[in-house]
């Protein structure tokens, strides 16, 4: 059934969501009706774009993801606070892991109001489980399939992909997984719960208001951090031979309570499977919410000289940058940043990890590996999707793999694959600059042709507006969501 449901998406869904188009303009109202038209020719365009591109349903692409994965409870953030007794912090503090209900009523402000994600791990095992238990009768409350890898995995088997999953997941977790998935891991009784607080734009708690949708995840797992479907994986890696590796869920290790050394010795062999891969396999690292540095900096040594590309939201992105120049973690950046202020900060990424991938290949590694270029960069935020990739790479189709990521966006959060243009809005603005610099080129938005594209040095660039939903159902797994779908056309 689900197979077959999503096989009929796949080939009608563009036919619906056109459909739902011409029903908006027949029904809006007349006060409405130049923003009305002008929401429904950048959706149009936009799925003409899409269209442009299919994937080959006959020679499905093949793609490796891992690693780990969780069964996600889904509340509403600001109810299970208020049922568990919590009363709001007149002092939003930033801490690195969760010990007790202070920190977490602290920990949770700092990021509501502006409405920036966040993921944090909680050292209170009796904490977490009294959370878990509130949240099982809370109305509303919802359980899903969680966790980067089986999310993203989820996604391309949607598209169109087969895929081979990196986990360790209990039968009746795999029982519900896409027929297209094939799982290489141990089987386990229980899978680890994770909590994702979602929350809406306008939200309040206490006297603080959220400026935008969006959740705090804590969870107590003390399985995914050691990745253990690695060795698993890699047997199977060989005979599956896929067309791209996607790596995700290493967050899961950010200021988890390891033995002195553990760490280093997992990244290492992850590393080593990295290193050891074909040439021709494309290898994408999904960043997450990161806030240990010592994690970071062992990232962009074991992980991200292997990876041709990148995946990160408006956060992950400052955050990387400032480590890559030699500066603090950025905890908290603007949840809605400029289009000109986003480009800059992944030029200089783009820049100063291929420059490091030089100097890397100039010198001899102990072990012998080759770091990769960075070839491909893509950034998704609440208002745009952002794309950076290398001209002449094994990277195609970037311009409608640009929309698809845009159009993703808005039917995972609103919860439907067919888009209604009565619950989105642009608010991207009329026109950007290309950068922040003086003198910069202005882009104005184009309706009808409203993915903007242009070549700079060695890579072009592309920008398409999202059509933010405005009738939130999740926001728990929409930068994997996105990532994924913007993967699916360009391998």
């Amino acid at each position: 059934m689900e197979a077959g449901g999503r096989t009929s998406w796949m080939k009608y869904g563009p036919v619906v969501s056109l459909f739902v188009v011409l029903l908006a303009f027949w029904f809006r109202s007349p006060q409405n009706a130049v923003l009305d038209d002008r929401l429904d020719t950048v959706l149009s365009s936009l799925l003409r774009a899409e269209g442009k591109v299919g994937v080959n349903n006959v020679a499905r692409p093949k793609v490796a993801v891992g690693f780990g994965g969780c069964v996600d409870l889904i509340v509403d953030g600001v109810s299970l606070l208020n049922k568990i007794g919590l009363p709001p912090t007149d002092q939003p503090l930033h801490h690195d892991y969760i010990e007790n209900e202070v920190q977490l009523a602290q920990s949770f402000a700092y990021f509501f109001a502006p409405g920036a994600a966040a993921e944090r791990f909680m050292l209170n095992d009796t904490l977490f489980s009294e959370l878990v238990e509130a949240s099982r009768d809370l109305p509303g409350n919802r359980w899903a399939v969680g966790g980067n890898a089986p999310v993203m995995a989820g996604r391309m088997a949607t598209e169109g992909c087969d895929l081979l999953l990196g986990g360790s997941f209990s039968t009746d977790f795999i029982d519900v997984l896409s027929q297209h998935i094939t799982v290489a891991g141990n089987i386990v009784e229980e899978p680890d719960i994770h909590l994702i607080l979602e929350y809406p734009s306008g939200a309040s708690w206490g006297n603080y208001t959220s400026r935008r949708a969006n959740r705090y995840i804590v969870h107590s797992d003390d399985h995914n951090p050691y990745l253990d479907s690695m060795a698993e994986f890699a047997k199977k890696l060989k005979d599956f031979d896929p067309d791209l590796l996607v790596v995700g869920g290493l967050q899961m290790m950010d200021n988890f309570p390891f033995q002195s050394g553990e760490r280093d010795a997992l990244l290492s062999r992850l590393a080593d499977l990295l290193s050891s891969s074909s040439p021709q396999i494309g290898v994408h690292f999904e960043m997450a919410s990161f806030v240990e540095e010592s994690i970071m900096e062992d990232l962009l040594y074991y992980v991200i000289p292997y990876a041709d590309s990148l995946g990160m939201n408006e956060q992950e992105l400052p955050n990387l940058l400032s480590l890559l120049k030699g500066s603090n973690i950025t905890v908290l950046s603007d949840p809605n940043p400029r289009v000109a202020t986003v480009l800059d900060q992944m030029r200089e990424v783009y820049r100063i990890i291929n420059q490091r991938s030089k100097d890397a290949s100039s010198e001899s590694d102990t072990d012998g590996a080759k770091a990769k270029p960075l070839t491909r960069l893509h950034v998704h935020t609440l208002a745009f999707q952002a794309m950076i990739v290398t001209r002449g790479s094994q990277w195609k189709n970037t311009m409608s793999a640009t929309a698809k990521a845009s159009l993703t966006a808005n039917r995972h959060v609103c919860g439907s694959n067919d888009i209604d243009p009565s619950k989105a809005r642009l608010i991207m603005d009329d026109s950007f600059s290309v950068s922040r610099q003086e003198g910069s080129q202005r882009i104005p938005l184009q309706e009808t042709r409203p993915v903007s594209c242009w070549d700079e040095d060695d890579y072009e660039i592309c920008v398409a507006p999202v059509l933010v939903c405005t009738e939130v159902y999740q926001t728990a797994g929409g930068g994997d969501n996105i990532s994924a779908a913007g993967l699916v056309l360009q391998i």
